[in-house]
């Protein structure tokens, strides 16, 4: 399209979505699997890129009719905001410990094998990414629950196969789009 067509484009917010998604994704799961300390760089980037990304590709995904990547982008978003609550305590509350954070990442998979389950109609890359996503949470419940550290470890590998799983969609979409062909499959 030229700039002088006044025919207005509709930006696709899912590679916006894809990226805060998967990249804060990898980054955590970095610290699940035991290769890097929790730190501010994750809580930041679960903030800013997890959060906020995710939440503006959401608003922007609902607004185009997209209920399912509306809820997808906007719901991660605002997990990643309470994640980042829970860590930082801001409230002063009695800290999280296993049980609530087993209970709280338990529902997060429960939520994420229904959203699974919306994806057998969509690509292979969206499958994977959600299949992975609800491997994770599943298995991080199960260590919390257990206290059991080799199970968080083995999650968070899962967890750095689905954030890049995200990103390679994202990327995907973003090269196939500006090439008007599929260049990565999906």
């Amino acid at each position: 399209m030229s700039e002088n067509s006044s025919e207005k484009k509709t930006a696709n917010p899912g590679p916006l979505g894809l990226l805060g998604f998967g990249m804060t994704t990898v980054l955590l799961n970095l610290h699940n699997a035991g290769i890097v300390e929790l730190s501010i760089v994750i809580v930041a980037m679960g903030f800013a890129l997890g959060g906020a990304a995710q939440i503006i590709a959401g608003i922007s995904e609902l607004r185009v009719g997209n209920t399912f990547g509306g809820t997808a982008f906007t719901a991660y978003g605002l997990f990643w905001w309470s994640l980042c609550l829970i860590w930082i305590n801001p409230f002063g509350v009695n800290p999280a410990d296993n049980i609530s954070m087993g209970f709280y990442l338990a529902l997060w998979g429960v939520f994420t094998f229904f959203m699974f389950l919306g994806t057998l109609s969509h690509n292979m890359i969206t499958m994977t990414v959600f299949s992975s996503l609800a491997v994770l949470f599943f298995l991080l419940s199960i260590g919390d629950f257990t206290e059991n550290r080799h199970i968080t470890i083995i999650a968070g590998y899962v967890g750095i196969f689905c954030g890049l799983s995200a990103i390679y969609s994202a990327m995907a979409q973003v090269v196939n789009g500006e090439f008007g062909r599929k260049i990565f499959p999906t």
